[in-house]
């Protein structure tokens, strides 16, 4: 537990880094710009990119040693962030921002390399839980880890803030350079002793999307859960492009850093709610139901430009996020025979994932060369005055309305639907099997001899 504590901290710097330097250069580029456009595209090509390389990073896991893994992981983001810096302090700004210059792609291509590939040592840390942390103490690791991230998730956009709004861009990326040197050195003398190289499921498993596809398609309404998430994550990346231009219009970069910091807290305040009183005899309803009060959260908090209903429409959809993605993931492990749930997991994380960055990346020319012209106009003002309101924002708010609307109507819709039937029942056969089979003697189970079958079974031991 020890070393394991040593490597979370050094992942905790080593994200923290990560993320504060890429939140704070889109909250820089928007600045510059004020371009939703720029946005759009640096928050896609992230959720993009990331969705393409999750299931290779994890097989490169598989395939190395954790600390080397962890190391090289480090050492390229921090030659990324070096190389940025320098180019940041040489090329001249108007270069720098201009979306039709080279100079531009450069330097979002290597920062997001970057990011991405410190990205890694997210995965690998969950590996180490397994490699570092004994079997009985593996629940209380697991719940560092989330303790961690939730941490990491509220500094990134207070410290990102306060960073470019009191020092700038320039001294944002030579402090990502230094912590990041820091974290190599740092982990360069934890000792992760692992003599041979170790997998939580005991040996390399060939990435098989074919055959992740078709397990899917092997459980009774799963396929449909699947869609309806990525098109859930569809609608939401219109809220990964335009939130941040949106708080960015209404409040200085360093309060809306922190304001957003703040509001993380209701991810920490949803998952102790879970925690006490469960998602229900049905988790599929759960989902839907929380996916309907989030939708109109949506809705409800662009309707007037105000700093008070942002703060309490995004604190609220935060809390709502944690009750939808513990639904999911609670359906997924009840109804996924547990050999296969890696490979399921890692399919429906790669589908649902690369929904968003679509989103993502249309939204930013929609709402630049369309909704923002069509609300200043004489025109939109008096059709839509009369329930947005006033101000500069009301062209993200009226994409933030329309985005809304159409995900009541379809989670609506899911909710009357035989695939949500169908995947109900699924779930709650798993449901009474489970409860079947605890009660089932296990005398003779226990007094037969084992087979040669038996060496390919997990046990507990085995993570």
């Amino acid at each position: 537990m020890r070393t394991f504590k040593r490597v979370l901290l050094n992942t905790l710097l080593a994200n923290i880094t990560t993320q504060m330097v890429w939140f704070g250069f889109t909250f820089w580029a928007y600045l510059q710009t004020r371009s939703v456009l720029v946005t759009s595209i640096l928050g896609g090509s992230y959720l993009l990119l990331l969705a393409v390389f999750s299931v290779p990073f994890g097989t490169l896991i598989d395939r190395f040693r954790k600390k080397t893994v962890m190391m090289l992981a480090t050492v390229c983001a921090g030659l990324a962030f070096a190389i940025t810096s320098a180019i940041f302090f040489i090329a001249p700004a108007e270069d720098l921002l201009d979306l039709g210059g080279p100079v531009f792609w450069i330097f979002l291509t290597i920062l997001l390399l970057g990011a991405l590939i410190e990205s890694i040592r997210g995965l690998a840390l969950a590996t180490c839980v397994t490699l570092l942390v004994p079997a009985e103490q593996r629940a209380r690791a697991n719940g560092l880890v989330g303790v961690v991230q939730g941490i990491g998730f509220a500094l990134n956009s207070v410290v990102s803030g306060l960073a470019v709004g009191f020092l700038g861009m320039g001294v944002l990326l030579v402090i990502g350079v230094v912590l990041i040197v820091i974290s190599s050195i740092h982990l360069m003398f934890i000792d992760i002793r692992e003599p041979t190289i170790q997998h939580a499921e005991g040996a390399v498993v060939k990435v098989d999307f074919a055959e992740a596809f078709r397990m899917v398609m092997a459980v009774p309404g799963l396929p449909a859960l699947i869609v309806f998430s990525t098109f859930n994550n569809l609608l939401g990346g219109v809220y990964m492009a335009l939130l941040d231009p949106y708080g960015l219009e209404l409040m200085p970069v360093q309060a809306w850093g922190t304001l957003f910091g703040v509001c993380s807290i209701g991810f920490i305040l949803g998952g102790m709610i879970i925690s006490r009183v469960g998602l229900g005899a049905n988790p599929v309803r759960t989902l839907l139901l929380t996916n309907i009060a989030m939708w109109a959260v949506g809705a409800v908090m662009p309707i007037r430009e105000s700093i008070p209903l942002l703060v309490i429409g995004c604190f609220i959809y935060m809390g709502l996020i944690t009750f939808a993605e513990a639904s999911e993931q609670t359906v997924l492990q009840k109804i996924v025979p547990f050999p296969q749930q890696g490979r399921v997991f890692g399919f429906a994380m790669a589908v649902e994932l690369a929904a968003a960055p679509v989103s993502t990346l249309l939204i930013g020319p929609i709402a630049e060369f369309w909704l923002i012209p069509y609300m200043e106009s004489d025109i939109g003002r008096s059709r839509w005055e009369w329930l947005l309101g006033a101000g500069s924002t009301r062209g993200m708010a009226l994409a933030f309305l329309l985005a809304s609307a159409i995900g009541i109507f379809v989670t609506v819709l899911a909710l009357a639907s035989k695939p949500y039937q169908v995947l109900s029942g699924t779930y709650r056969t798993s449901v009474i099997n489970d409860l079947l089979a605890r009660e089932s003697p296990t005398d003779q189970a226990q007094t037969d001899p084992p087979s040669d079958e038996d060496d390919h079974l997990m046990t507990p031991e085995d993570g």
